[in-house]
């Protein structure tokens, strides 16, 4: 049996380097079983020293509290680490999740990755 391209599982991540910042897309669905999968990925790409992440959520599908539970450690990390996290939210169902976790203090999601991107930019620039 010839096997085709197979998709990732439910919940993976794909991470990039994009203006000299690491972007990382969550795609699929956010929930219990995506994050055991994407926590080990999650962990490679925020563990780098100084760096700007921007979490980018336009090609999630669903969000649940682990997803959640992920940008908070993410963010942590990031932060342990003297660097910077922004956040990617263009869907409101999604954005419900993070007032109803009341994370939107904590993550002001621009609604675009330009967006997020030009505020890391002057950000560093000062």
């Amino acid at each position: 049996m010839q096997q085709g391209n197979c998709a990732w599982p439910i919940g993976h991540i794909h991470s990039q380097q994009s203006s000299g910042f690491t972007v990382i897309e969550f795609h699929g669905e956010i929930d219990i079983a995506a994050a055991q999968q994407v926590l080990p990925d999650l962990d490679a790409a925020t563990a780098a020293p100084g760096q700007t992440v921007v979490i980018d959520l336009t090609p999630a599908e669903f969000f649940d509290a682990y997803g959640l539970r992920l940008l908070c450690h993410a963010e942590r990390r990031v932060r342990e680490r003297s660097g910077w996290l922004l956040l990617v939210c263009p869907h409101p169902m999604i954005l419900r999740v993070l007032h109803a976790g009341r994370l939107i203090g904590r993550f002001t999601p621009p609604a675009t990755r330009e967006g997020a991107l030009a505020l890391a930019d002057s950000e560093a620039t000062g």
